[in-house]
């Protein structure tokens, strides 16, 4: 059965995935995950954070893959703050949460990696269900009602990220049929060999929620 695939084209001049992060260190993936994509998704839509539910039903209606076509070179941003007592910080919960502890001599330090000079297509479908459809994705995309960004907010697009649409019945067809060689990553299907990807969130909690087994192959 043929589907209709989004096409997105990721390019910038700095770009960050996001990957598992311990501690305080922030890596970054050579490709997009599912929970980033939702994300952007509904960020460009006018989401708020705390519409869990809505964020959570279109990371499950999410099909992905993904392909490099120019490898970035990896960047680490050491960030260093010092917080005192009064200060305030915003949180992904909707309000303002300051420190506890009696000691704020030490700066808060952490480690963010970023790719420069990355350039990074995916292709997107829906499975069935509530919630937005290709045609309303595509809009929000191309009309987003905040500004986007990828991976992170210094992370701003040097180009449209809604490049048109591709026709193929599966996310490996759909990348082949772009016609740009790189390493490219896809759902795995059927006896192909894949790994598991630890890529999905936990939309409720906000941590991490699972992974999915994908295909790597360079296409030539």
């Amino acid at each position: 059965m043929t589907h209709r695939w989004i096409h997105l084209h990721f390019s910038a001049p700095l770009m960050a995935f996001g990957g598992v992060a311990i501690d305080h260190i922030g890596p970054t993936r050579d490709v997009p995950a599912t929970s980033a994509l939702t994300g952007l998704l509904a960020n460009a839509m006018g989401w708020r954070r705390e519409e869990t539910a809505a964020h959570q039903a279109l990371q499950d209606r999410l099909v992905l893959g993904a392909l490099i076509a120019r490898q970035g070179q990896l960047l680490t941003d050491s960030q260093n703050a010092k917080l005192e007592a009064n200060d305030l910080g915003w949180t992904t919960w909707g309000y303002p949460e300051g420190r506890a502890g009696a000691t704020y001599n030490s700066p808060h330090r952490r480690r963010r990696d970023y790719l420069a000079d990355h350039d990074c297509h995916a292709v997107l479908r829906l499975f069935d269900g509530k919630g937005p459809d290709l045609d309303d994705l595509a809009s929000a995309l191309e009309r987003p009602a905040r500004p986007l960004f990828i991976g992170r907010k210094p992370c701003l697009p040097s180009s449209p990220l809604f490049s048109g649409w591709a026709e193929a019945s599966t996310a490996q067809e759909a990348l082949r049929s772009l016609g740009i060689p790189g390493r490219a990553f896809w759902p795995m299907e059927g006896d192909e060999n894949g790994f598991s990807l630890a890529d999905l969130r936990n939309w409720n909690s906000g941590l991490h929620g699972g992974d999915r087994r994908v295909v790597e192959e360079v296409l030539p």
